[in-house]
């Protein structure tokens, strides 16, 4: 019965065409989605001008949908119009608005599996990949060669264990477990946006709430998916007991991993945007994952630490409860200087806006040199994920400026070479 349809809508397509009136029929159509691509060129502009990558769901599909809607809006008002004053019903424009409507559910399809995915190129490889599959999955019915290629798919089959297996059986489980796996991640990135909207509550709370919903409807997923493609779930009681094994010799690790992660956005112990040091490396949480800990440092690289390693080893967490850090300047000033007046200067020269007030910068002695007398001042930077590197260097230099100002020398190392004469040393 599918054949017969799609094969008679098929041969009506061709006849319409060669008919008298087919060549304007097709006019209509072409005129129609002109006007769409216009249209939706100007809404594109005026409501979606801003970056892709910010887009929600919602906006991203009605982004897609924009062009075929207004198409085949456009092609259905012809069709009734053409029958009213012609008398007679245009395939041309029904079958227009029927590849229209095929394309606006290829768009919506594309658009879920492409807000499942991870963002890059992956998703948008994806979404071209699929559509095309989709489309070659309605010209086949069209044309009517649907029924050859799944019959063709059924002939190879061969058997596993007692189970005749087919390719047919195959593809259709694949299938299957793909569209629910993409619903469970496209659900789970919702309830992921939904959650890290929630500002009252902590950001290490929303992470393990968006992790375990996307472990449990991955889990969910699976257990719905096997017995759709025909398989007991039976089989999972030797599959839990071989992951066990699995577990207990070679992946004890990334199950360590795995269980102290989740441990490390219980206890809140390191959270986005901490300034840890993990053996001798210093840089800043930027991401939080099941298995490791990316920290970013100052010249851009990204350390990964494994969880476990945060959870056996020793960390110094700089920013635990107070993400203010203390750093100090030394400065060597010569046996001459009013230390008072000094002092004062260095005082004078660490107010910055990124420097705290309370507590105030100090300035200390804190040694007598060969050359001069060792100061030192010391501060606390409100924020130091912007970087120390400029701060010290405008703080350097308005130390300098203003002991140039108030006649402070900065005293270098000097020597004292004596040349004795050889009749003196005699």
């Amino acid at each position: 019965m599918l054949e017969h349809t799609s094969t008679l809508t098929f041969d009506r397509l061709v006849a319409a065409i060669q008919g008298p009136t087919g060549w304007l029929e097709l006019l209509v159509a072409a005129i129609g989605v002109a006007l769409a691509f216009w249209l939706s060129r100007g809404i594109h502009a005026r409501y979606f001008a801003s970056d892709s990558g910010d887009w929600g769901f919602g906006k991203y599909l009605l982004y897609r949908l924009v062009l075929p809607l207004s198409a085949q809006l456009w092609t259905q008002v012809a069709a009734v119009i053409w029958q009213l004053v012609v008398g007679v019903k245009s395939d041309l424009l029904v079958v227009s608005a029927t590849l229209l409507l095929w394309m606006s559910i290829i768009r919506i399809l594309a658009a879920v599996v492409r807000h499942a995915l991870p963002d890059g190129k992956l998703e948008r490889s994806t979404e071209h990949f699929l559509s095309m599959l989709l489309w070659l999955a309605f010209a086949s019915w069209a044309v009517g060669v649907d029924t050859v290629v799944l019959d063709w798919l059924e002939s190879i089959s061969f058997r596993v264990g007692k189970t005749q297996v087919d390719l047919l059986m195959i593809l259709s489980a694949l299938v299957w477990v793909s569209v629910i796996l993409v619903g469970a991640m496209w659900l789970s990135k919702l309830i992921e946006k939904r959650v890290m909207k929630l500002s009252d509550v902590d950001l290490s709370l929303r992470i393990v709430f968006t992790k375990l919903a996307r472990t449990l409807l991955m889990v969910v997923g699976v257990l719905v998916a096997l017995p759709i493609v025909g398989i007991d779930l039976t089989v999972l009681s030797v599959f839990g007991g071989a992951l066990g094994v699995g577990l207990g010799f070679g992946l004890q690790k990334i199950a360590s991993n795995y269980v102290s992660g989740f441990i490390i956005l219980l206890d809140r112990s390191i959270r986005i945007g901490d300034r840890l040091m993990v053996d001798n490396r210093v840089g800043y949480v930027s991401k939080i994952t099941s298995r490791f800990v990316v920290l970013k440092s100052a010249d851009g690289s990204e350390i990964l630490v494994p969880n476990e390693a945060l959870i056996a080893n020793t960390v110094i967490n700089q920013s635990y409860t107070d993400k203010a850090l203390w750093i100090s300047l030394p400065v060597q000033v010569s046996y001459e200087t009013n230390l008072d007046e000094a002092l004062a200067l260095l005082r004078q020269a660490a107010t910055h806006p990124r420097v705290k007030t309370d507590p105030a910068p100090s300035a200390f002695v804190i040694g007598f040199a060969d050359s001069g007398i060792n100061l030192e001042v010391g501060l606390w930077v409100s924020d130091p994920e912007n970087g120390m590197l400029s701060l010290r260097s405008e703080i350097n230099l308005r130390i300098w400026k203003l002991f140039a100002e108030h006649g402070i020398q900065i005293p270098y190392p000097q020597r004292e070479v004596r040349v004795v004469s050889g009749a003196a040393a005699e």
